[in-house]
């Protein structure tokens, strides 16, 4: 009922206006939205200029991007009331583009309309309606080098510094906001503060309010921005790739027989939508593409058990993310996930000195144990492996501890007892559907080996 109330109280959310400017050694973007009768929003995105030379941020194809980055910026803002009717006042959409959003809006909302029981059709779910002028732009044959890599602190994005190590002298990491755990991994890759694009993202104020207040809150594709503003980065500072560590894992739904998808804008599904998108849009010859998207979660796993430099350093916990500092939290799904998927190559007196302790000892973890294993009412709302990548570590690890005469940990014996083990090789998986040039996908295919 609160969707649809709302929907009706406040049926036009605004797109007003971008505009980007130089501002102190730094790049700053701000955002005009609003939703008509309620608030308005002015969101900032800011890139701190350092040493790079960025190309000139005046072009036309600089506003088209930041136009469209703003597009994925105003999700955050548009899901407090979903308002039916989407108007932007600053550019203009074509049929393409509008099927294309719509997509993006319904599918990386997915996990918000779970979670908030709305029920509504992708084509009834938001209409747009371009009221401005289309900028211009011509197709560039950039003279293209280096890679940009995304750094979020866990064990994916530094495997994925490792895979391209022998490439550091031409790219460049990537992070967004005050985090000190990318910065260290990034580190550990060589990579100082000079070749490290620091973003900061700045959430407006009245948005914060409304969640307050209780207007419609939750889970936005974040990686779809990441998608855009990396794009943006690549473009003025000449990069030819974006490699991003999104895995063959993130494609399966959290829900059984639906399309929602915790990582929805982390599949090969968005990522063939984007660069189709930035072909057809954002005309330039940057390269989007997952590094991992040929392997699995317990792939990677595999992997980052050889780089004990990072295993001190590395953090994926969401809830341990917002204390100072960074910490394991060791009692939510993403801990347990990590914990279970690393648990075949480093269990156990390697993982409790990452964790501080066995989580398998812990009964309090024993529901969120049996939705990662695929036997709850849905798999947790976090970025988590397949059931069966997590079938096969649990019986990979319950094999290894009895062929010892060891005694199972609570949460082994308690799968022991009550499920079958898995008898799947998933070492030996590669998945083709992928975008991975030639001459990553050959490092990848030999480490592997």
């Amino acid at each position: 009922m609160k969707f649809e109330t709302l929907r009706k109280q406040y049926p036009k959310f605004i797109y007003n206006d971008y505009k980007i400017w130089d501002e102190d050694g730094k790049i700053c973007i701000e955002y005009d939205f609003e939703i008509e009768g309620l608030t308005k929003f002015n969101p900032r995105v800011e890139i701190l200029k350092k040493e790079f030379c960025f190309k000139d941020i005046n072009s036309n194809k600089v506003k088209r991007i930041v136009f469209n980055l703003g597009m994925v910026e105003s999700i955050s803002y548009f899901k407090a009331t979903c308002s039916p009717q989407f108007i932007i006042k600053c550019g203009k959409l074509d049929n393409f583009q509008e099927k294309w959003f719509k997509k993006l809006f319904y599918l990386g909302l997915g996990e918000f309309r779970f979670v908030n029981n709305i029920n509504v059709k992708e084509d009834d779910f938001v209409e747009f309606v371009s009221c401005g002028e289309k900028l211009e732009v011509e197709l560039e044959e950039d003279n293209l080098d280096g890679i940009i890599i995304p750094v979020g602190g866990g064990k994916d994005s530094n495997v994925t510094l490792d895979l391209l190590k022998d490439y550091k002298d031409k790219s460049l990491a990537f992070r967004i906001g005050k985090n000190a755990v990318s910065t260290e991994c990034a580190k550990i890759a060589s990579f100082d503060d000079n070749k490290i694009i620091e973003v900061k993202r700045t959430i407006d104020k009245n948005l914060i309010e409304l969640n307050s207040k209780g207007f419609l809150n939750g889970h936005t594709p974040f990686s779809a921005m990441v998608a855009f503003l990396t794009y943006l980065c690549s473009y003025l500072l000449e990069k030819k790739y974006v490699a991003l560590s999104n895995e063959a894992s993130a494609n399966e739904s959290n829900v059984d027989g639906e399309n929602i998808n915790h990582q929805y804008s982390k599949t090969i599904e968005f990522e063939n939508d984007f660069r189709e998108y930035a072909r057809k849009y954002l005309k330039g010859n940057v390269e989007y593409f997952s590094l991992l998207r040929p392997i699995s979660e317990l792939q990677i796993a595999k992997l980052f058990s050889k780089l004990e430099d990072y295993h001190k350093i590395f953090k994926s916990c969401n809830v341990g993310s917002k204390q100072e500092p960074w910490k394991w939290c060791c009692s939510c799904p993403k801990c347990l996930f990590v914990y279970t998927i690393l648990s075949p190559f480093l269990y156990k007196e390697k993982l409790v000195n990452i964790f501080g302790e066995d989580l398998f000892e812990r009964e309090d973890l024993l529901k969120t144990f049996i939705e990662l294993c695929g036997f709850g009412e849905t798999k947790p709302f976090e970025c988590v492996g397949t059931y069966s990548e997590i079938r096969y570590s649990i019986s990979s690890v319950i094999r290894k501890l009895e062929e010892k005469n060891i005694e199972l940990p609570y949460l082994l014996n308690y799968y022991k007892e009550n499920y079958e083990l898995s008898d799947e090789d998933l070492l030996r998986y590669y998945n083709y559907e992928h975008n991975v040039p030639e001459e990553f996908e050959k490092i990848l295919k030999e480490r592997l080996k």
